[in-house]
């Protein structure tokens, strides 16, 4: 199994939100993958996934155990129901993969290339999204409890509906956020470097923003409250 140290992230200035707690994995040596194609409910415990075209395949409720997935292709791959465990996904890249209703505990996600990701109903834990960019990411409640997002680009995410707690977004970039119905506690929205709220400005009790953020969500926020702003 993959060693991990935690930690909460944060420090002076960062005032009294709760910072969240980062996996660092340090995965077994690893066999290569070789059986060619996704089961359903198939068990993967301590693989290496290179280059492989995952198009099409069904791994639905299946569980990956310390793998790593490396420059792989995941157009339409269903992994709905999986359980992602102490594993670290570098450069995946594919439109349509559908993870409803799964489980990544103890995960990273760097140099993500993707596009309509179904992760509504999943559960995210310890989690490092980096780099890359995500379009149209739906995480209709889902809950997020330790996720960061760093140094990435998050193109109309849809949070509508999902619980945020100790989420992070670091120098990322968010466009057209959906919080509709969101909840949301100790979520730190200080380090994203752009960030864009299409609905749902109202929920964002239970995070903090930076000064300069709020003079550009105020005519959001000013919509929201009916006040009409002239001169």
């Amino acid at each position: 199994m993959a060693r991990r140290a935690t930690g909460e992230s944060g420090g002076p200035g960062r005032g009294a939100v709760k910072g969240a707690r980062r996996p660092e994995l340090r995965l077994p040596p690893l066999e290569p993958f070789r059986d060619g194609e996704l089961e359903p409910d198939g068990d993967y415990d301590s693989l290496e996934f290179r280059d492989e075209d995952l198009t099409g395949h069904d791994g639905g409720g299946a569980r990956f155990m310390d793998c790593a997935l490396k420059g792989c292709v995941l157009d339409e791959t269903r992994l709905h129901h999986a359980r992602i465990l102490d594993s670290v996904l570098t450069g995946p890249r594919g439109v349509g993969t559908d993870l409803a209703e799964a489980t990544l505990r103890d995960v990273e996600l760097l140099d993500a290339r993707l596009g309509g990701v179904q992760l509504h109903g999943s559960v995210l834990e310890r989690v490092v999204i980096r780099g890359g960019k995500i379009d149209y990411l739906n995480m209709r409640k889902a809950r997020l409890r330790d996720v960061v997002f760093e140094s990435c680009v998050l193109v109309e995410p849809d949070f509508g509906g999902a619980r945020l707690e100790r989420v992070e977004f670091v120098d990322c970039v968010v466009k057209g956020v959906d919080l509709t119905e969101a909840t949301l506690a100790d979520v730190d929205l200080r380090g994203a470097s752009e960030l864009e709220i299409a609905r749902g400005v109202d929920r964002l009790a239970g995070a903090v923003i930076s000064s300069g953020q709020l003079l550009d969500l105020a005519p959001v926020l000013a919509a929201q409250l009916g006040v009409r702003v002239e001169g």
